[in-house]
């Protein structure tokens, strides 16, 4: 049975009584849904950057906000990391507002076939690994670190959700973050794809905490602000075996707790400058067309154009604009096309 070595010292206690007063100070916050749907469409693309820079993603902000919008059809690999990342946030971000996440095996294995699909050969896609893994430094490409044996994973990822499980009420949800997230990376159970699974269950974990503007949160930003020191905090030098009675989680759930409260002021900043700008998606023209859609069902370009009199090709922006906010969405096509209120905004 898994049982983690740490201490939950001053400097960690003082960090989650920061993050308890912080995540009901943003919880006592009230903003228009508007404001909500586009800040977390920031947020998400700004996990899904950090996330997959961390693994050594060249392509910039810029470049990750600009393929979540338009989905290209012929990607390159890089690419494919980044819309992979995001249809596994969308799959749990459902998973969440169903009631239906569960920290298993299964789970765990969903959402690295989510991440790797097109990535890595099938057979290795939502599977533990069956084969021996080396983890090198990234400056001098040598091995600093040896897993656990293929044979020991699965026992090894069982015993680890059952921790989860068994402390769900019992401990903190800061600190069940905070060791999973280690733990799993020390587990290492993919052959590939195991820092961007490690991620996305982590989150999941984290949302735990009772914030509900949980979906502006980006915690993996934190650790793409300085990514060797990340790596030096949540990794092992040497091998797995001999390491195993000296692991400790406490400097782990130090670092751990810092990145959250770092992610968490970063959030109060957003919503704060947001909240002294309420024109930020409050366009009087945003609410002409959602208030239509609310006392129509949906609006097309010929009810628009009896509304207002801007010009057609500043309508289609002005539509295009807000199905990119995801504030409305797009039906049918050609003469046929319509639009009707996200259900992110029912």
């Amino acid at each position: 049975m898994f049982q983690p070595k740490y201490i939950i010292n001053p400097k960690v206690l003082e960090n989650i009584k920061r993050i308890g007063i912080l995540i009901s100070e943003l919880n006592n916050r009230r903003f228009p849904k508007i404001i909500f749907v586009e800040l977390e469409r920031s947020a998400r693309e700004l996990s899904v950057f950090s996330s997959t820079s961390i693994e050594g993603n060249p392509l910039p902000l810029t470049d990750v906000k600009r393929i979540l919008q338009q989905a290209p059809a012929h990607i390159r690999d890089t690419e494919k990391e980044v819309l992979n990342y995001n249809k596994a946030l969308l799959y749990l971000q459902e998973l969440q507002l169903q009631g239906r996440v569960e920290m298993n095996p299964e789970l765990l294995k969903k959402i690295h076939g989510l991440v790797t699909e097109g990535l890595i050969e099938p057979h290795r896609q939502a599977a533990f690994r069956a084969e021996p893994v080396f983890v090198n430094d990234p400056r001098t490409r040598k091995t600093v670190y040896l897993p656990p044996d293929h044979s020991d994973v699965l026992g090894l990822v069982n015993d680890l959700a059952s921790f989860i499980s068994l402390n769900e009420k019992k401990l903190d949800p800061l600190i069940l973050a905070g060791i999973f997230h280690r733990q799993f990376v020390i587990i290492h159970p993919f052959i590939d794809g195991n820092g961007r699974t490690t991620r996305l269950a982590t989150k999941v974990l984290l949302a735990r905490m009772g914030l509900d503007t949980f979906n502006l949160f980006s915690f993996e930003n934190y650790y793409n602000k300085n990514v060797t020191k990340y790596f030096r905090a949540i990794g092992l030098s040497g091998n797995y075996y001999e390491l195993l009675d000296t692991i400790d989680f406490t400097a782990w759930l130090e670092y751990f707790t810092d990145g959250v409260i770092d992610e968490l002021l970063r959030v109060k900043k957003e919503l704060e400058k947001t909240g002294n700008n309420l024109s930020i998606g409050l366009r009087p023209e945003y609410e002409i067309i959602l208030k239509y859609i609310s006392e129509h069902g949906a609006i097309a370009d010929r009810h628009y154009s009896a509304l207002t009199p801007r010009a057609r090709a500043t309508r289609s922006l002005d539509f295009k604009k807000m199905t990119t906010l995801g504030l409305i969405e797009r039906k049918g096509k050609g003469k046929g096309t319509y639009y009707v209120k996200s259900e992110r905004l029912a």
